[in-house]
């Protein structure tokens, strides 16, 4: 398996694909959306070629996720892990906590306090929950988004995972 590498213009095709796939657990994209998010982040990393893909921003991101905002408004100092997707054929096969361990790298390296993300209550998301209870992300607190129910999660990027 190669090392996460940049989003690069030829990505944005199988992303938009996979984003779609997953739309129950994400917000939708479209591809002005996805580049101005793309341009924005702190952190667009994939994995392989159609594996996966990560999102992440830091607190000072133009970023209007009423997620996002949640983490801003309680902590000074985090990278947002918007979305991770990683497709049917590559799950289990490490690349989510490849992804995450290069995010710890750059956390680590920029003086992050923490990683936040949050993980569908409804609908269910439970594929999602034992992933980042496994890799040491512990509940925040949990809100109402819409038709959504979600739990704020947070983990230093220095914990062990």
């Amino acid at each position: 398996m190669a090392a996460p590498r940049r989003i690069t213009g030829a990505d944005l095709g199988w992303i938009l694909d996979l984003n779609q796939e997953n739309q129950a657990h994400l917000s939708p994209l479209t591809p002005d959306r996805l580049a101005f998010l793309i341009e924005i982040a702190a952190h667009a990393r994939v994995m392989d070629e159609e594996a996966a893909f990560l999102l992440a921003f830091d607190r000072d991101a133009p970023y209007d996720s009423p997620n996002f905002v949640w983490f801003r408004e309680r902590y000074e100092r985090f990278i947002y892990v918007d979305r991770v997707v990683v497709s049917p054929a590559h799950r289990g096969t490490g690349c989510a906590r490849n992804l995450y361990e290069d995010l710890f790298d750059v956390a680590r390296a920029s003086e992050q306090d923490l990683i936040a993300c949050e993980v569908n209550l409804v609908p269910p998301n439970p594929g999602s929950d034992a992933f980042h209870q496994a890799i040491g992300f512990a509940e925040a607190g949990r809100a109402t988004v819409g038709s959504k129910a979600v739990r704020y999660l947070t983990r230093s990027p220095v914990s062990a995972g």
